[in-house]
């Protein structure tokens, strides 16, 4: 484990370099990983698991759609793609990578199979941190552990193909069989990760929360529909106004910052512009910070989880999700967007 030193403080870390895949296949060749739904992680990590060599299989519920993409996707039914419960009962590592609210669902099918000396593996700290909402309670024997990709599934399955790995943190609640440090590490390096970053259940899930809820996509959202509306009120076209708001910094800006930094994106860009933003940088964060230290407390007060866990597991989400993502679709802005994406040079 490395320590390496972020904006004046150590953290520990875990690099490739120092834990390279054959010490992970090493590590877990006596196990069998059952990567328990195929949604939005479980593809992605399953795929590279299985690319990078582990002995991993799936466990779906037959008929669905998941179930016909993970046959495309050349898991074998009765072979390496199973039911729920019959993977569950085949892995010594049981990775629980259904949605927050089919956790809840699942878990009483689950529980049984969470034998002595098993581990349960979350991406997400969401049914352990809230276990008095949610009810997911591991038993004593069973190692409880976490790996987190910072992204989504598609994310770290594309990087994966590239050659790249997708920075994820890890962290252990139960350490049952004295092993769980090994396997929470051989498995991040066997799912794609670039490098690993210690946390726990609560930080990871606080974290997350006020992430996708903030700058990764409720607040980036909120500032694009701004600026949108602003410019188009003052007359600027359609396509000025997603251009200036949602591909300039998509296409040119933010692969700079991920580069090199946002002080390097600014070095690139005119002095009007750098005069400009950082002047007014200070006015946006003043003016946000107040709306991020609220969110925060929703999310650590648990009002987060209990409005997840409440819209979600009603049988009629699915149909009232598509309603709110249908207007997003087809607002304005995302409507040229589209047309604008239709336009790169990379697509004609």
């Amino acid at each position: 484990m490395a320590m390496l030193n972020f904006g004046g403080t150590d953290e520990k870390v875990v690099l490739r370099e120092e834990f390279p895949l054959t010490k992970a296949l090493e590590t877990l060749k006596d196990e069998t990983i059952a990567v328990i739904g195929y949604g939005v992680q479980g593809p992605g990590q399953s795929m590279n698991l299985r690319d990078n060599g582990f002995n991993v299989i799936v466990g779906q519920r037959q008929g669905g759609k998941s179930w016909d993409k993970a046959v495309e996707d050349g898991w074998i039914p009765g072979k390496t793609l199973f039911s729920i419960e019959e993977a569950a009962e085949k892995g010594t590592i049981i990775q629980y990578l259904l949605s927050d609210a089919a956790q809840i669902e699942v878990w009483p099918t689950i529980k049984p199979f969470l034998t002595p000396g098993k581990a349960l593996y979350f991406s997400h700290g969401f049914g352990i941190t809230y276990n008095d909402r949610t009810g997911i309670q591991a038993p004593e024997g069973v190692d409880v552990i976490l790996v987190a990709p910072k992204g989504s599934g598609t994310s770290l399955r594309r990087m994966f193909l590239q050659g790249r790995g997708l920075n994820s943190s890890y962290a252990i609640a139960q350490d049952a069989t004295g092993r769980a440090y090994e396997r929470v590490i051989a498995l991040g390096i066997g799912v794609g990760s670039g490098y690993l970053f210690e946390t726990d259940f609560k930080r990871e899930v606080y974290s997350d929360l006020t992430g996708e809820r903030g700058t990764l996509m409720g607040a980036i959202q909120g500032i694009f529909e701004a600026q949108y509306q602003v410019l188009r009120a003052n007359g600027h076209t359609p396509s000025e106004a997603f251009n200036e708001t949602v591909e300039e910094l998509t296409q040119s800006l933010m692969p700079l910052v991920a580069e090199n930094g946002m002080d390097w994106m600014y070095a690139n860009c005119s002095t009007t512009a750098q005069r400009g933003a950082l002047d007014w940088k200070d006015k946006f964060r003043d003016a946000t910070k107040p709306v991020f230290e609220d969110l925060y407390r929703s999310v650590a007060t648990g009002n987060e989880a209990q409005r997840s866990i409440d819209s979600n597991s009603q049988t009629d989400y699915r149909v009232k999700l598509e309603a709110e993502l249908r207007e997003l679709r087809e607002s304005e802005m995302w409507q040229a967007g589209r047309t604008v994406r239709s336009l790169r040079p990379e697509n004609n």
